[in-house]
């Protein structure tokens, strides 16, 4: 079973409007099998998303024609953390209408990314984690 969560940020514009952003966020366990992709692509159009954080990806790069396999035409702005071997592997996209981006870190266990809205210029941070399970790489996590 794979654990997928959606979650609301809700920034207020003025005491009278508020803005919602969702972010999906899902271990995926691998996104190189084609059987796969149309389930993602499924459920990133269900939850209504405007930003998706994929990990353990288990794949090292990423271009368009692959990601308009495994969500729709909106998120067209991406970033990632590429594989080490069969392992890891994290890839964040938005709908670059909605966001101005630009990544501010990264370590080898997550990227950091500066959004700002389009709407209403409310900035924020968003860091998506992936650790290793080895003892050796929980240690290289932890430190």
């Amino acid at each position: 079973m794979c654990l997928c969560i959606v979650i609301s940020f809700i920034f207020a514009m003025n005491q009278h409007q508020a803005r919602n952003w969702k972010v999906l966020t899902w271990n995926v366990r691998g996104i190189n099998s084609s059987w796969k992709w149309d389930s993602v692509k499924n459920k990133v159009i269900c939850v209504q998303c405007d930003i998706i954080c994929f990990q353990e990806t288990k794949k090292d790069s990423f271009d368009s024609s692959f990601l308009r396999k495994i969500y729709p035409p909106p998120f067209d702005s991406f970033d990632f953390l590429p594989s080490v071997g069969a392992s890891g592997g994290i890839l964040i996209a938005w709908k670059s209408s909605f966001f101005s981006s630009n990544r501010l870190s990264s370590s080898s266990f997550a990227p950091t990314i500066d959004f700002c809205s389009k709407h209403d210029n409310s900035k924020w941070v968003l860091t998506c984690v992936y650790g290793p399970c080895t003892k050796e790489g929980k240690g290289l996590f932890l430190n």
